[in-house]
């Protein structure tokens, strides 16, 4: 008989760890199968997604074979009988051709391989004949739809999920169907592609939260390659070598939380404990391991029980067994650098600290889906006319940002919607105008290669962070805009100053926008002031505009078409700043986080001569400066080469409270 999967020659280690090193995880995993025993199972199938079914199987064969005990074979045939029954896996969305097949090929055939002879062989045989049903659909689909939907849609979680899955079940058929090899091949082809398309940074377009649902994927398919074939291909992934820091990056302060930059559910759907032991495992990263256990000590069931991604967080229990390495090093982020920039995505973070109470920016602009996947898929559209970039999860975002501090969200992301715009952004609108394409859900399908947007240089030192971005090529043609550019700066102190240097061929109205949690309120002549629970931000604007309003935002999203329920309905709120028609137009905003009880005052000045901009903020005898200049000199290509052009910062700390230095 086949060797099982993923734990051959390690059984007896694993099964003896389980009183010690791994007692956690064990005690994990035995919590989720006593779950699953009290969920009632569908006998027709539902219109919701049916994934759960895949990994409540796994779970439930892996506590079997390591522990003996019948309670979980007789668990594991109630588990397979509605997946066995269904004519078809999925129902609302390409039944058999997508994600249900993909997850319960993988859960299923991990059952399959663990569960072993003590299945009878009726047993046996009938879920090795419904495996081999749906991974030939499954399979088949892939060759016929390639270069149209995820079958070469190598930068997408669909992607990932199914050939993951048909790969999982063809390993643990391949004694008893022969064409599953063909399954394992195209899987191994595919995987092949993708790894070398992903970005070299770590990032991801869709966000956080497909992140967590995604990238375990490429970690699984990696797994049961290396068990399987012994081909070790996260040695060679610089993906995922670094993809842990994109994670971590995108981390409120709290660590709890998430920055939610694309389509993301929820702000507590982030983190894949079992994925991060894993690559704790696979690239000793300290502050990996250390994550994971604080993840699962402190913020695991909140994060169950409050996200919107399912099957959630507790179906991973198998995977936290088997992927957990004691031997894996454990550090706190204390001492890394609390800046970070993500050249593919034009991820530009920063943050005061690594203490919860911090400020934190996080700064953006590219073109849909990344550099390399934007310019890697208009390549093979010329040369294939493949599509291979589907985007949807990325946003009409390029040049906003996220701002949290104290504790709460100050300037937001919209999250997840299901008609993209612009205006739902920190964003400038042109006559009203948001980005070309948007106001559907996929913005950037069918985009020329020249609607590009970019980071142009990004200073990060001594406290200081320093981005501008470029999103002129984002706007319709016809509006004739021919810069729009965005300096951000996080200074040490936590304040933010934003210069927008706007221009276009005919007079434009320009207008700026903050989305706030609560609506902001003016506090006397150019200056605002949002709440928002444990934080507050002061906005004051340096320039004349013509028109000034705070109007609510409503957003609504439906993350899944197969479950209604769990649409998502908000409302966020926008303070609007308009210029009157100009060619040139110009936003100095100088935002400060504060703690919800802090009413002191800042004083806060601007002064311009020749393209060149200094705002100063003082407060309680020290003083921020920021010199700003118009003019830019070439594009840096990376942030070891970033060398702040146009930008100085300084901090100055009076010997007298109220005197500048």
């Amino acid at each position: 008989m086949t060797e099982p999967l993923l734990i051959a020659g390690r059984e007896d280690s694993l099964r003896a760890e389980l009183r010690d090193v791994r007692s956690a995880q064990f005690r994990r995993l035995v919590d989720e199968c006593e779950r699953l025993t009290s969920l009632e199972l569908p006998e027709e199938h539902p219109l919701a997604s049916i994934t759960y079914l895949g990994a409540g199987a796994a779970n439930l064969a892996l506590a079997h074979r390591l522990t003996g005990q019948s309670h979980y074979l007789d668990e594991l045939r109630r588990w397979l009988t509605p997946a066995l029954s269904f004519p078809h896996w999925g129902r609302a969305n390409l039944p058999d051709h997508d994600l249900d097949a993909g997850w319960l090929l993988h859960g299923l055939g991990l059952a399959y391989s663990w569960a072993g002879s003590a299945l009878e062989p009726h047993e046996r045989a009938a879920l090795r004949d419904k495996l081999i049903l749906q991974g030939t659909r499954l399979y088949d689909y892939a060759v016929e739809s390639e270069g149209g939907w995820w079958s070469s849609s190598y930068w997408q979680n669909h992607n990932w999920i199914c050939y993951a899955g048909l790969a999982t079940a063809g390993y643990a058929l391949r004694d008893d169907h022969e064409p599953a090899h063909e399954w394992t091949e195209r899987a191994k082809e595919n995987f092949a592609t993708v790894l070398r398309m992903l970005p070299e940074d770590g990032s991801n377009n869709e966000g956080v939260v497909y992140w967590r649902y995604g990238v375990p994927w490429l970690v699984s398919y990696l797994d049961v390659l290396k068990s399987t074939e012994g081909l070790d291909w996260f040695v060679d992934s610089d993906y995922l070598r670094e993809t842990f820091w994109y994670r971590l990056y995108q981390a409120a302060p709290d660590l709890e939380r998430i920055v939610d930059h694309g389509d993301c559910h929820d702000r507590r759907s982030g983190h894949p404990v079992a994925m991060y032991y894993k690559l704790a495992a696979e690239y000793r990263i300290p502050q990996c391991q250390w994550l994971a256990d604080k993840v699962a000590d402190e913020f695991f069931w909140r994060e169950a029980y409050e996200s919107g991604v399912r099957p959630g967080v507790r179906a991973e229990a198998y995977q936290e067994l088997l992927w957990f390495d004691p031997t894996a090093p454990s550090e706190g982020p204390e001492q890394l650098p609390t800046n970070r920039w993500f050249t593919d995505l034009g991820l530009v973070v920063g943050r005061t600290s690594w203490e919860p109470d911090a400020v934190m920016v996080s700064f953006k602009a590219s073109p849909g889906g990344g550099h390399k996947a934007w310019d890697t898929s208009h390549r093979i559209k010329r040369e294939t006319g493949w599509t291979t970039l589907n985007a949807g999860h990325h946003h009409p975002d390029a040049g906003t940002f996220a701002l949290l501090g104290h504790g709460a969200y100050l300037a937001l992301d919209e999250g997840y919607s299901s008609r993209k715009r612009t205006e739902h952004h920190n964003a400038v609108l042109v006559d009203g105008n948001g980005f070309v394409n948007e106001d559907r859900y996929h913005v950037f399908e069918n985009l020329a290669e020249e609607y590009e947007a970019h980071i142009v240089t990004a200073t990060l030192t001594d406290g200081w962070v320093h981005a501008v971005s470029e999103t002129s090529a984002m706007y319709d043609r016809a509006l004739g805009v021919t810069r729009a550019r965005r300096h951000l700066v996080l200074t040490p102190g936590g304040t933010v100053v934003l210069l927008d240097d706007l221009r276009s061929e005919a007079p434009r109205t320009w207008t700026w926008l903050l989305q706030t949690e609560h609506a902001a309120r003016p506090e006397g002549a150019g200056e605002w002031l949002a709440e928002a629970g444990t934080g507050c931000l002061l906005v004051t604007a340096l320039d004349d505009v013509t028109d000034t309003d705070v109007v609510p935002t409503p957003v609504h999203a439906n993350p899944t078409s197969s479950t209604p329920s769990l649409a998502i309905e908000k409302v966020q709120h926008t303070l609007r700043r308009s210029t009157a028609p100009t060619e040139r137009g110009r936003f100095v905003t100088v935002l400060e986080p504060r703690a919800w009880d802090d009413t002191g005052r800042s004083r806060v000045t601007v002064d311009e001569s020749d393209g060149t901009y200094t705002v100063q903020v003082s407060r309680d005898g020290r003083t921020e400066t920021v010199v700003l200049s118009l003019e830019l000199e070439s594009p840096v290509a990376a942030p070891d080469s970033a060398t702040g052009r146009g930008f100085a910062g300084r901090v100055s700390v009076a010997a007298t409270a109220g005197v500048s230095a």
